[in-house]
């Protein structure tokens, strides 16, 4: 089974933090309880067996609960282990990491006196939200971003905040009209699933937390523990250090949580924040507020699932009335039917190449597909029609056979011996990419200069 995006980049930003600041996040047992979900189930499997036990084991141990078919797993999993300083390895023996494990078992044990995991409300709300409405927020807030990022018009645009985000991080960058136009990055970005996306951004912002004078750590700790909180109830503010409040406002305008107002003594996660830890998909539907049409037909169920059916023929048929996934399905299909609640259209060489040329490779096209196949797809084995994989991929490679490359091309030599000897002097410098002696011609990839001094240098030469 393949590892979730999100994990892969979230495991790889903890393995390059050093080594005082992971064990600073492991002083909170929720932080260490979210770390244990992300990492790979081997490396889960290998600190629940130690979780316990107090003296170091016999690294060799782990060999006898491996199978031999499982060794790059068991290889991974050490490596996780290790880079993310969990586990102690001295003199043939491994063990647990002190902090951690004592974290660990608190937040298993019910341990926790330091309200890492946050502390409910006691008082009643005069304004309570229900979940239907923080999914409403959630999608809205998150589905803006999205749709500023594709150019569709939209009634206001994001907080300066995640405009800065968004430069900061190459998806979108200041065009000829000093507008934020979307990077091949952003294309890349909008074909990720939504999980993948929010960790993007998130890691992202993380990058940009000495420049906001935010601690790395604070931040850290209150995205994880938001990744164990209880979806539809009402937190308070008094558990949260100074960097942890500031945080509320920007997690606010991406969807992540809600409250009322910023003077507002409690906040509501949304599904976006209970799920930032595990493998649970998040399948946004479209928002009221972004989109006015959608299928009365089309059950909850059917939204979440999937919208696209991909046909033997080639032919794309998405029951979607969202003009954001319009839009990403655009980057990849050409669409030439729109109805109330469907788009139909078809991927060729042309559409792809488009897609290629916007830096979106074929698998990321492929896994699109995949993620957001129809139920009636589900049923057939495998998802995807071979054919259509198959060509998608033959595409990328027939236009990665061609590379281009800036330089000069030299020709119109006076005769063979001078092309024979300048070409050798671009071959010797490093800089000749292609040549064809029949026509006494060579191109190369710069240092122009150098080699038509080379030549003047011969004729000066010769007349000497």
């Amino acid at each position: 089974m393949a590892v979730p995006q999100f994990r892969t980049s979230i495991n790889e930003y903890l393995e390059g933090l050093s080594e005082s600041m992971l064990l600073r996040l492991y002083q909170s047992p929720a932080t260490c309880l979210a770390i244990f979900r992300l990492l790979p189930p081997m490396a889960q499997l290998f600190i629940t067996s130690m979780l316990f036990n107090d003296e170091p084991m016999p690294i060799s141990n782990l060999n006898l609960w491996v199978r031999s078919s499982s060794r790059l797993k068991q290889k991974d999993a050490m490596q996780k282990l290790s880079g993310m300083h969990i586990v102690k390895l001295v003199g043939g023996t491994i063990s647990i990491q002190k902090t951690f494990g004592t974290g660990l078992r608190s937040a298993i044990t019910g341990g926790d006196h330091n309200n890492s995991f946050g502390i409910s409300c006691d008082t009643e709300d005069k304004h309570r939200v229900d979940i239907a409405f923080l999914d409403e927020h959630a999608n809205s807030q998150w589905e803006l971003i999205l749709h500023f990022m594709v150019g569709n018009e939209i009634e206001r645009s994001p907080n300066p905040g995640v405009l800065s985000l968004l430069k900061h991080s190459g998806l979108m960058e200041k065009s000829e009209g000093h507008e934020l136009q979307i990077t091949n990055a952003g294309f890349q970005f909008l074909l990720q699933d939504v999980k993948a996306q929010i960790w993007t951004l998130l890691l992202e912002y993380l990058n940009m937390s000495d420049e906001l004078q935010m601690d790395k750590v604070e931040v850290l700790h209150f995205l994880f523990m938001l990744g164990s909180l209880e979806l539809g109830q009402d937190y308070s503010l008094a558990v949260l250090s100074e960097t942890q409040k500031i945080m509320l406002d920007d997690l606010r305008d991406y969807g992540i949580v809600y409250q009322r107002k910023s003077t507002s003594r409690r906040f509501y996660p949304t599904r976006l924040a209970t799920t930032l830890t595990s493998d649970s998909a998040v399948m946004l539907t479209p928002s009221a507020s972004l989109d006015s049409v959608i299928s009365t037909s089309s059950s909850k169920a059917e939204i979440d699932t999937g919208f696209v059916i991909l046909e033997t023929n080639f032919k794309v048929y998405a029951y979607t009335s969202s003009p954001l996934q319009i839009a990403v399905l655009n980057l990849f299909v050409h669409l030439k039917s729109r109805f109330a609640n469907m788009v139909a259209g078809h991927i060729s060489r042309e559409s792809v190449n488009k897609a290629l040329k916007n830096g979106i490779t074929a698998d990321q096209i492929i896994t699109y597909l995949t993620v957001h196949a129809h139920p009636q797809m589900r049923k057939s084995t495998p998802l995807l029609p071979p054919t259509v994989v198959d060509q998608i991929r033959l595409w990328e490679l027939e236009r990665e056979r061609i590379k281009t490359s800036t330089g000069f091309l030299f020709r119109d030599f006076k005769n063979s011996r001078e092309y024979e000897a300048t070409a050798e002097y671009a071959r010797d410098i490093g800089v000749l990419l292609w040549e064809n002696k029949n026509h006494g011609m060579f191109f190369v990839s710069k240092e122009e200069k150098q080699i038509a001094d080379f030549v003047t240098r011969r004729m000066h030469d010769k007349i000497a």
